[in-house]
């Protein structure tokens, strides 16, 4: 068709509106440009004039650990703060180091936030059996999220200078594992720089890989400052950032990615630049849009769990890709008018050179059709037994025996195990609402409770209100520490009070988590039933189809399950050679919500092109295999672009973006490869036309919502 009759074909039936943004950025290519780069830098300049005001919302109204921090700190202040231990090591004795460890304490008393320091000499039971190793206890004012970190790496420094000369100083604590946290920065420049290299192998030109890039970056910068400034308003989570950006590197390369590479594919057909452009917009560009809408579907899922910090966590992911995909219709269609000239002569070239070798994901399909039924069912079956350890999976939060074993926090970890025993790295704090009495009989009872290794006498915190101090005889991520708090609320406890008249709460940050991995688990089967089915019915308003929503859903359940599985051999078992440890307790629901909506990424971009060509011929293995030979490339090279991103963040030293990246790349890898190149067309040539069935009354009573304009 030529462009004049083309044009009164457009006129004819109405332009869509991505038609017209494309035409109004393209147009207006300078204004679009200074109009984001404007954003960008007011944006930036003001978040750097104000800097962040990080908050971590750790709370759980209702739970009982939420309850007892509550209690201590209506009518124990003194006693609801955080507490940081000194770790002190002699080994001829810490009897002969007395005078230079009360200095220090005396020195360490005077540092902000520090309450009361609490001298190993002063407690008899602060200093092991044989006499070498004990611990100061010091009471903070305030919890460790909200202490700064200087504060905190300036108490660490008093205490640490009296290390040496026969005496071993170490520190642990919540405020100390949280100053010692690297500064991340490292990951994403290796995730960069590995996605330029992989787009500089697919378009053979850095200029035409750098624009995919630079959409992700302005878009991830922009969303940084909004953040920053945001958290000064709402209670914005400290790793917040980093997942923040861990998601809109990928998934702004990628949106651009999928747009330019239908620029490439309309320039080698023989359109012109501006032509190319809408074109693309408004089709990549409206894939784009709702696989957009798939992935804020399943992140703002997250704020029906209603869990602290991860709403904020959620809003702020949602926020980022959001602005990469109106990055991607805006500023991308801008660039491609100012610097496409340079890339239509690069792409007219090679498309010359490159004749008919590209129907390589054509005859692909054609292998998966001849034999489907094994492509369909063996890789199925595989997935579902990598799925299988994410049954045995443990929800916790990492504590100082999974740091770096370089770490004082870890250090110190050690020697109170070596010392007291592996409970006492992680006490509970029974609290005792009664008189003296029911708080000794309390002791009594639980000093003799199967799996607690010592309980301290009571400490009363006044107007009847005492404090317990309980170690357990197992490590603070135990299964059987886990089983010990539920047997103390459940069994232990409740006889004492009912013969006492009293009332007995168990918290600390080992009850606190065991507390949060039980709301995770109560609140994820709405999660799941109200991600799944908004995703299933928006692929049913656009595809029109009621088979390909329930399969889609089943594949991104496989690859989340995948995801779960090996992640729990990993961190969980210590499989290739990971610290041992549960798994983070924020990590599952975040990959499921960001996996799940990646898949639908994935999903809408191969059935757009497959269902376009559907409405155009209605032969169903020439749709899949036309969906496959122009997506095929590109989600690939996208997945390979995600790996990379996330896989970087492995390098972070934070276990929690560790088991992040991990999970995400894990997840991709095998949804874009295994998925969506082998399983899903198999399974779509085993439907054949019934794919895109739908009942003639409920598609009469369904809105039309068109993924493509023609």
């Amino acid at each position: 068709m030529s462009a004049p009759e083309q044009s009164r074909t457009e006129v004819a039936r109405g332009r869509s509106v991505f038609e017209r943004l494309a035409q109004v950025s393209y147009r207006r290519r300078w204004w679009a440009l200074v109009g984001w780069v404007v954003v960008l830098v007011a944006v930036s300049l003001g978040s750097q004039a104000v800097g962040d005001d990080y908050r971590n919302d750790f709370s759980l109204p209702g739970t009982e650990s939420q309850k007892v921090l509550d209690l201590l700190e209506e009518r124990a202040p003194a006693q609801a703060g955080a507490s940081v231990t000194i770790v002190l090591e002699a080994k001829d004795g810490l009897s002969g180091a007395r005078a230079r460890v009360e200095s220090m304490l005396a020195e360490v008393g005077r540092q902000p936030h520090v309450v009361s320091v609490i001298s190993p000499y002063d407690n008899g039971g602060a200093v092991s059996e044989d006499g070498t190793i004990g611990y100061a206890s010091v009471a903070l004012d305030k919890q460790a999220e909200e202490i700064p970190a200087d504060d905190t790496r300036e108490l660490i420094d008093t205490a640490r200078k009296a290390d040496g000369d026969g005496l071993r100083v170490e520190l642990t604590g919540d405020p100390v594992r949280a100053a010692q946290e690297e500064e991340g920065g490292a990951a994403e420049g290796i995730g960069i720089m590995a996605a330029l290299v992989i787009l500089v192998l697919l378009f053979g030109s850095f200029f035409a890989a750098v624009l995919p890039v630079a959409i992700a970056l302005f878009a991830v910068g922009t969303t940084l400052g909004l953040i920053i400034l945001a958290s000064h308003a709402a209670t914005i989570a400290d790793f917040t950032a980093p997942l923040m950006m861990l998601v809109g590197l990928g998934v702004g390369i990628d949106y651009a990615l999928l747009v330019f590479s239908r620029f490439r594919g309309e320039l080698a057909a023989g359109a012109d630049r501006k032509s190319a452009t809408v074109k693309a917009i408004d089709t990549a560009g409206r894939t784009v849009f709702f696989a957009c809408c798939t992935v804020i579907v399943a992140l703002l899922g997250l704020v029906v769990l209603g869990l602290g910090s991860l709403q904020g966590v959620a809003v702020a992911v949602a926020l980022t890709v959001l602005l990469t995909m109106v990055a991607s219709l805006t500023l991308l269609p801008a660039l491609l008018g100012l610097f496409g000239a340079r890339i239509e002569k690069q792409v007219r070239k090679r498309a010359a050179a490159k004749g008919a070798g590209g129907d390589r994901w054509g005859r692909w399909s054609g292998v998966v059709q001849r034999r489907a039924w094994v492509a369909a069912l063996v890789p199925t079956a595989l997935l579902a037994a990598l799925s299988l350890p994410a049954l045995d999976m443990r929800l916790g939060f990492a504590d100082a025996g999974t740091d770096g074993t370089a770490t004082t926090s870890r250090q110190a970890y050690d020697l109170l195990g070596k010392g007291f025993g592996p409970g006492f790295n992680g006490p509970l704090i029974v609290v005792a609402e009664g008189d003296a009495t029911a708080a000794g009989r309390a002791r009594t009872t639980l000093a003799q409770t199967d799996g607690v290794a010592a309980a301290l006498p009571p400490q009363s915190a006044g107007d009847g209100l005492s404090t317990i101090i309980v170690f357990p005889d197992s490590a603070p991520q135990a299964a059987a520490t886990s089983g010990l708090v539920e047997r103390l609320r459940d069994d232990v406890l409740p006889s004492v009070a009912r013969d006492t008249d009293a009332r007995f709460l168990v918290g600390g940050s080992t009850a606190a988590t065991e507390d949060f991995s039980t709301a995770v688990a109560d609140r994820l089967p709405a999660f799941v039933a109200l991600v799944v089915g908004l995703s299933m019915l928006l692929l049913l308003l656009v595809f029109r189809s009621l088979l390909i929503p329930l399969k889609a859903a089943a594949l991104n359940l496989l690859s989340v399950g995948v995801a779960m599985g090996v992640m729990t051999l990993v961190f969980q078992n210590g499989a290739l050679g990971a610290q041992k440890g549960p798994i983070e307790a924020y990590v599952p629901v975040m990959i499921f919500a960001i996996v799940f909506g990646l898949s639908m990424d994935y999903e809408v971009f191969l059935l757009s092109r497959m269902h376009e060509e559907w409405e155009r011929g209605k032969d169903a293995a020439q749709a899949i295999r036309h969906g496959l030979a122009t997506t095929g490339q590109v989600v690939t090279a996208a997945a390979a672009i995600m790996i990379v991103v996330f896989g970087a963040f492995m390098f972070s030293g934070n276990r929690m973006l560790t088991q992040f990246g991990f999970g995400l790349a894990v997840a991709v890898f095998v949804d874009a490869v295994i998925i969506r190149c082998l399983i899903l067309p198999a399974v779509m040539h085993l439907l054949g036309r019934r794919a895109w069935w739908l009942p003639e009354g409920l598609a009469k009573r369904l809105p039309r919502v068109a993924i493509e304009h023609g």
